[in-house]
């Protein structure tokens, strides 16, 4: 049954039945691929593993010994146990119905070859290699990064529709960029970008790209958020596509509903590519867990841009203070100082480690090490300016045993 030269062809699978015999580790990559096709997807299998067992809410499983009873109907049939024995018998039931079948051990005895997809834009890519599935894959992946990158550009794949997309950009290094977001600045007529935005992906941008330049300096030049919002505003009612770029999470103290707002009153369409969040990124990238089993069963996420008793200041330090979580701060390092003595006065020991996390996945990230009575006189010292991420509470020692000697909890 060995076919030379497949043959290749989109499958349309919404709400058709296709038959998925085998609950082991090929169910557990075929099956979401099938569900998020639309199909109507049935697992049978005397047993599967936990990850098929977790979509059973998706799909419908048929816990017992195949059938040839169970493909009538079928569109589509994954031979997918591993005996080879069982899954020459359903390749035969399918072949007598006419229906189509891949096989997981011997692609040469089936009917049809399941190839190396992946999706860029409105567009899939798959590729069928002569039963050599590294190489299809890897081949798979480059046409993918250079449709990402903007090598190949034949096809235009995205989204070109205008309106804002609000992108979040990650925490700073590019490769922790989502697809999406990506996508969406290849999609782009105009970038609105922060200073936070991680910069080098600006310079793969299409030619005749319009970069608007929205960075705010500590204490130091900014743009207004009125600016912002007009002339993301404007350019959209141009007709113009306009991807507003930032660091980290648009709606992480990023602002972004504000201009979600903006838009909806100017009647402009918006939609949101979430980025990574900065507060739990960054220290994860440090090597340091936001919570820890037995240590910190909560986290709180807190804006220091206000000092302690500020007018305008909306957080309840003496509630904070009293938590026995993790307490992430972002924008603080100005006020950190007033912050870590109005902690202390409320309750929170002098002596609860601390972890000053400075450029954050970029080349020039270091952590500086701290307790909550000394957090000034190390920032000071080691010369610490933003932008910064400031981690307080027990997981620090968890991370830095070695330096928290008589507070470091148990890793395990």
């Amino acid at each position: 049954m060995d076919q030379s030269s497949p043959y290749l062809s989109g499958l349309i699978l919404t709400d058709r039945l296709v038959v998925v015999v085998g609950g082991g580790h090929v169910a557990q990559r075929r099956v979401p691929t099938l569900i998020a096709a639309g199909a109507r997807v049935h697992v049978v299998s005397p047993e599967v593993t936990p990850a098929p067992e977790g979509m059973a809410a998706e799909v419908t499983p048929v816990l017992r010994e195949f059938t040839e009873s169970d493909l009538d109907g079928a569109w589509y049939v994954v031979a997918a146990t591993d005996d080879p024995e069982a899954n020459e018998r359903i390749s035969s039931a399918a072949e007598e119905r006419r229906i189509f079948c891949v096989r997981s051990d011997d692609a040469t005895r089936g009917s049809a070859r399941t190839p190396a997809t992946g999706k860029h834009g409105t567009v899939t890519v798959g590729v069928v290699g002569n039963r050599e599935p590294k190489k299809s894959a890897a081949l798979r992946d480059e046409i993918l990064t250079a449709l990402r990158e903007g090598d190949l550009t034949a096809v235009d794949a995205h989204d070109r529709t205008p309106g804002v997309v609000l992108v979040g950009g990650g925490p700073g290094d590019p490769e922790l960029v989502t697809i999406a977001a990506r996508h969406a600045l290849a999609s782009a007529d105009v970038v609105v970008a922060d200073r936070l935005a991680p910069r080098e992906l600006l310079d793969v941008l299409p030619p005749g790209v319009e970069l608007i330049d929205v960075a705010k300096l500590p204490r130091g030049r900014y743009a207004s958020r009125d600016f912002i919002n007009e002339v993301i505003v404007a350019r959209a009612l141009e007709g113009k596509r306009v991807v507003r770029f930032k660091g980290g999470d648009n709606f992480v103290f990023g602002r972004g509903y504000e201009e979600v707002i903006a838009c909806a009153a100017a009647g402009v369409p918006v939609t949101v590519v979430p980025g990574l969040s900065s507060a739990i990124a960054v220290p994860a990238r440090a090597g340091i867990p936001v919570t820890h089993r037995g240590v910190a069963h909560e986290f709180t996420v807190i804006s220091g841009h206000l000092p302690p008793g500020h007018p305008d200041s909306l957080v309840e330090w003496a509630a904070l203070a009293k938590l026995r979580g993790t307490l992430v701060m972002l924008m603080a390092v100005e006020n950190a100082a007033a912050i870590a003595e109005t902690l202390v006065a409320e309750g929170r020991g002098a002596e609860t480690p601390v972890a000053v996390i400075v450029e954050g996945t970029m080349p020039e990230e270091r952590t500086v090490l701290a307790t909550l009575g000394t957090p000034a006189e190390e920032i000071a010292a080691q010369q610490v300016r933003p932008p910064a991420i400031i981690v307080v509470g027990a997981v620090v020692a968890v991370a830095h045993p070695e330096h928290f000697k008589d507070q470091a909890p148990a890793r395990g």
